[in-house]
């Protein structure tokens, strides 16, 4: 949601109800939780010891024949 600048002003000067109060810290934790969980998920996908090395499976994909698939009428 976005509010004028005016708006935000009155609210800086004058604070939040309670209920407002409530829907930001709700929406800051939304906010945190989406942070840690993407911090989690890029620590996992660049570990270090968890790559695929890029010359022990491509070898076999490339050398082995290929097989047509059977096709259903």
């Amino acid at each position: 949601m976005v509010y004028t600048l005016s708006y935000q002003m009155y609210k800086c000067e004058h604070g939040r109800s309670a209920a407002e109060q409530r829907a930001a810290d709700v929406r800051a934790g939304e906010a945190a939780a989406a942070l840690r969980d993407l911090r989690l998920f890029l620590g996992r996908a660049f570990r270090p010891g968890h790559r695929v090395r890029s010359g022990r499976g491509t070898a076999d994909a490339v050398t082995a024949p290929a097989r047509a698939l059977p096709t259903v009428r």
